[in-house]
């Protein structure tokens, strides 16, 4: 979206320098490498960069005008809008093109889920209206993610899915302050970043931002706060539920998936209607996820036929229960994308349900769980041992993985934990079959990834 010259100096309360070489209006960027003629670069900084280093190779790639914090940094000629600071700046501006959006913006947080909740939605909302939803190609779900999204909405778009992420307490509510979501959907309220937020109610606090301004609610009917918590709510929520089970539930609006073939939805008049339906999705998690990108859509009235049409052919994301075959050693389920306690159990229920002689999974452990780290990982643990032949312990706590696992009655000759992620490798080698069925599960921060890589090679 192209803000006007006089809209973004009053976003950013910038100093306009070399005004008279400024174009009309601005389309920003702030990568050089993907910088396009006649756009204008704004200078953020990173952890290992900094924008102002690149502001001659901006002009060389053809910018028109610079958005800097560091006069220093400035080019002669160049039209350049001076701020106080550069990401403050970048999220101003792209709070004037939500503004300026007059379409539907849905906002999808939660502990778990929330970014194949996203693409489950857009795949929903795509066959309704082709080429006009916009949605992050991953989970770009910080200030400057959410930022970039808005900055690409155009007139064409109908609906933009934002993924909100929260690292610290109060973030939520930040990126609601620039999204302003029609919509808010909150998967769930897990033990995520917990060590982060320092407690489980300012965690719950974070992650009911997403409602701060007034977001039509979609909330989970299996998640106890959302249930505690939303009679606090402006207007009723739209809830929904995954299990095999009808959910007991009156005068309320429900999606719910039943199993993986029926489809219930109620209205606050009582009124309901069934759909015979088709989920091919592993694990009772993901129709959840389902659940709740279904409920989204229903909530932008998108057509129940259209979407009930469309189950069967959506697909996971990238690095979600990802099949991989390898030309020699065992199959492989790659679902290490991320990990916390509540999604590394729900993976191990989806494992449970394949067919294999033997399973196997690689656990590298969880992040960011503060206090209540050690026991969640013997939980995780005691919970494999219901699912697993083998189980192969990773990451800082392997070992309070491993006791869970005994304690469960796995034994222990079949408990194996390892200090690096190529001894995973050479043990997996070493004693798996072809047949075999190896689930990967880790926090990011394990690298799991580096295993499949390394199996890869002959």
């Amino acid at each position: 979206m192209r803000i006007p010259l006089e809209a973004a100096v009053e976003a950013t309360g910038a100093r306009l320098l070399d005004g008279q070489r400024a174009p009309e209006s601005l389309r920003i960027v702030t990568d050089t490498r993907t910088l396009q003629r006649g756009e204008t670069f704004l200078a953020l900084r990173g952890e290992r960069f900094d924008g102002h280093d690149y502001t001659a190779r901006a002009v060389e790639a053809g910018a028109r005008a610079l958005i800097l914090d560091r006069e220093s940094a400035r080019i002669p000629g160049v039209a350049t809008l001076l701020v106080s600071e550069t990401l403050s700046a970048y999220m101003a501006l792209a709070a004037a093109a939500r503004r300026n959006f007059h379409g539907r913006v849905v906002a999808i947080t939660g502990s778990t889920g929330k970014t194949t909740t996203k693409v489950l939605l857009a795949q929903l909302l795509e066959r309704w209206h082709p080429g006009r939803i916009l949605a992050p190609p991953a989970n770009e779900n910080n200030e400057i993610g959410v930022a970039k999204l808005l900055l690409a909405a155009e007139s064409e778009h109908e609906v933009v899915i934002a993924e909100l992420g929260a690292r610290k307490y109060g973030d939520i509510a930040v990126l609601v302050a620039m999204a302003r979501p029609d919509i808010g959907v909150l998967t769930n309220i897990g033990e995520a970043h917990l060590e982060i937020m320092g407690s489980r109610e300012r965690l719950e606090e974070t992650k009911w931002g997403v409602f701060s301004l007034g977001a039509r609610a979609v909330l989970n009917l299996a998640d106890e706060a959302s249930r505690r918590r939303a009679p606090s709510l402006t207007q009723s929520p739209r809830w929904f539920w995954a299990g095999d089970d009808k959910p007991d539930v009156a005068g309320a609006r429900v999606c719910a998936i039943i199993g993986r073939s029926e489809l219930l939805l109620t209205d606050a008049s009582e009124k309901a209607s069934t759909h015979a339906i088709d989920v091919h999705l592993p694990g009772a998690h993901n129709r959840a996820n389902l659940a709740a990108a279904m409920a989204a859509a229903l909530d932008l009235n998108a057509p129940v036929e259209m979407l009930v049409g469309e189950i069967p052919s959506l697909v996971l994301p990238e690095g979600r229960f990802q099949r991989i075959s390898l030309v020699a050693g065992p199959r492989l389920i790659y679902d290490a994308y991320n990990a916390s306690a509540s999604g590394t159990i729900a993976s191990l229920e989806a494992f449970a349900g394949e067919a294999a002689p033997r399973r196997i999974a690689v656990l590298g452990g969880m992040a960011e769980l503060g206090e209540e780290a050690e026991a969640m990982h013997e939980r995780v643990g005691e919970e494999a041992a219901k699912v697993v032949d083998w189980l192969l312990a990773g990451g800082e706590l392997a070992r309070a993985l491993a006791r869970g696992a005994a304690r469960g009655g796995l034994p222990k000759e079949r408990i194996v934990t390892y200090a690096t992620n190529h001894e995973a490798v050479q043990w997996l080698r070493a004693h798996t079959r072809r047949d075999d069925l190896v689930l990967l599960k880790g926090s990011r921060k394990y690298r799991l990834e580096e295993i499949v890589e390394e199996l890869r090679q002959p």
